[in-house]
């Protein structure tokens, strides 16, 4: 893949999240690079409890991706555990308020990192129009390489 030394994966919990970072974490092992997973998360505003109440139910499921900082935790705790199992032996996580594109390229610079690595999984209807489509996103903004791991 290259001589990494940082390498940087976002997730959100869903099992498409989890197969990247778990490709991530090979990809660190064989490095030897650090591997740093990043979770975006909103928290709940109660000026906005009608939108937040509407999005839930549009997206059923995969509200948990917008909503909610105490999942980041949790999402992160896991992801680091699935990770140190690949064998990667450098593993730091970041909870991140706010979008999740803006936190992986910040955080993917600030930490300057070679590697991005996110899952192709994309929303479509009214969750992609009201999320966005993150790998999409992330393959144009990132300064550095990105893989895009097929997840789906």
């Amino acid at each position: 893949m290259g001589d990494y030394t940082t390498v940087t994966v976002g997730t959100d919990g869903s099992s498409s999240a989890r197969k990247a970072v778990r490709r991530a974490a090979e990809v660190a092992a064989d490095s030897g690079a650090r591997l740093m997973i990043i979770c975006a998360y909103e928290v709940r505003d109660a000026t906005t409890d009608r939108d937040q109440a509407e999005a839930e139910r549009a997206l059923g499921d995969e509200a948990y991706k917008i909503i909610g900082a105490s999942p980041a935790e949790d999402t992160l705790r896991s992801a680091r555990d699935d990770a140190v199992r690949t064998g990667v032996s450098q593993v730091d996580t970041v909870a991140v308020h706010g979008d999740p594109t803006d936190a992986i390229i910040e955080k993917s610079e600030l930490y300057r990192a070679e590697l991005v690595v996110v899952g192709n999984k994309g929303l479509a209807g009214f969750a992609g129009r009201l999320l966005g489509s993150v790998p999409q996103a992330v393959s144009r903004r990132s300064k550095a390489d990105v893989l895009i791991v097929h997840t789906v």
